[in-house]
């Protein structure tokens, strides 16, 4: 089984997260509620390893139609996070998802 998350130094590379449940089930509401449940899926992801998404320094996005897709998606992002970013439309993604984030991210100052 491949990590969700590694630390390297005072890093956190998060493997890609899609937007569905505990139960590998696609949530409901197209991009949007897939980009919600993804981002929820990276934070719970990011605080395991002692970061968070205010830590969140480069994101990838990969979606499997950019055209369409990727304005939505932008604006629930929006609403989270603005670090450097790229996206990429890819052929298709694990479980038919529409949008997999990954990110990478400081590990939180424990001061």
């Amino acid at each position: 089984i491949p990590a969700q998350a590694v630390i390297s130094g005072d890093r956190v590379y998060a493997s890609g997260n899609i937007g569905c449940t505990r139960e590998w089930k696609l949530v409901e509401g197209g991009v949007r509620g897939q980009t919600r449940a993804a981002l929820e899926n990276l934070s719970v992801v990011l605080k395991a390893a002692g970061s968070g998404l205010e830590h969140v320094i480069k994101v990838n996005i990969y979606l499997t139609d950019l055209v369409n897709d990727f304005q939505p998606m932008n604006e629930v992002y929006a609403e989270n996070l603005m670090p450097a970013r790229t996206c990429v439309g890819v052929a298709c993604l694990p479980l038919g998802a529409a949008v997999e984030i990954e990110c990478v991210a400081d590990v939180a100052s424990k001061n």
